[in-house]
């Protein structure tokens, strides 16, 4: 029987696709971990990991392996974290990741009936835009889209997400309202810079009857740039001018009739949010749930009808 802390040690190397990863989980030193899972591949004789400078990639013996032992292994944790209770409660800390406007808008207000009904969880929410590891870095859960679904996760959809044309009734009074994206070019406009390229984003538009047009509206003279979708939303309720914007960044302002929606015809549907989690039998009670209330919460109120026009 190998010791367990040399299989933990190339189970999480696995999964987080290197040594440093695998130490930042199990609280130990890289060097730690990779003398375990050299002690483990002396043992059975076999090479586990082809490593390079950047990646460790399992060998053909390493998948066969990881295969035999990484359930049983989950398992075992998963029998601990059922212990984890508080008189049959689910309790312990709650890592969770998600879009920093997103979180703030539609998943923090959540936070004190999430609380009040299990209120032996600590919710560790993180609030970021770029993707995470979901295994690799600790999270239970995340909320957001794009996360590559690798091996051990499972993606349920909470909506698909659509992008419409909006402006404040202040900055339209006078003005015509556009018929065709094409008109557009004669508004005032806000643009998004893309933080990868460094491009500027056109704006694409279709339809919403079938086998409707799609066009695409090059605006080479914007009244100002963001590479941040809030600040374009914020400063459309200011009235500097229109903005195409997801429909969780405006549906607030559109429902208070601080915006008024351009085109109503005309969306873009730029894929789904999605709630991440990994894909083990047994989930830790606090995970499971605080997908249960997520599920639930959003199609309580009717967020995927919300989030789509058409």
């Amino acid at each position: 029987m190998e010791p367990l802390n040399h299989l933990e040690s190339f189970v999480q190397s696995a999964e987080g696709g290197s040594f440093s990863a695998a130490a930042r989980r199990l609280g130990l030193t890289p060097a730690a971990v990779s003398k375990n899972v050299a002690r483990l591949e002396a043992r059975l004789g076999v090479r586990l990991f082809q490593r390079s400078t950047r990646r460790l990639t399992l060998t053909e013996g390493g998948e066969r392996f990881l295969a035999q032992v990484g359930g049983a292994l989950a398992t075992l944790h998963e029998a601990v974290a059922g212990i984890d209770t508080d008189d049959g409660r689910p309790a312990g800390t709650l890592k969770v990741s998600m879009g920093q406007a997103f979180g703030r808008e539609h998943v923090l207000p959540m936070m004190g009936d999430f609380l009040a009904r299990y209120p032996a969880i600590l919710p560790d929410w993180h609030f970021d835009n770029q993707q995470v590891d979901l295994v690799g870095e600790g999270f239970d859960a995340a909320i957001g889209g794009g996360i590559e679904l690798s091996a051990g996760l499972v993606a349920r959809e909470l909506s698909r997400i659509h992008v419409v044309a909006v402006a404040s009734p202040a900055y339209m009074k006078g003005r015509k309202k556009p018929r065709h994206p094409s008109e557009l070019t004669l508004l005032d406009t806000l643009l998004r810079r893309s933080s990868p390229t460094g491009r500027l984003r056109s704006w694409t538009l279709r339809e919403a009857r079938s086998g409707g047009e799609q066009a695409t509206v090059e605006l080479p003279h914007p009244r100002a740039i963001f590479n941040d979708p809030q600040a374009i939303a914020d400063a459309a309720l200011m009235g500097l001018g229109v903005a195409m914007l997801p429909m969780p960044f405006v549906e607030r302002g559109l429902r208070t009739g601080e915006l008024v929606r351009l085109l109503p015809e005309w969306y873009q549907d730029t894929g789904a949010v999605w709630l991440y989690y990994p894909s083990k039998k047994l989930l830790p009670p606090k995970t499971r749930v605080f997908i249960d209330f997520v599920l639930e919460r959003f199609r309580a109120e009717r967020f995927a009808q919300r989030m789509q026009v058409d």
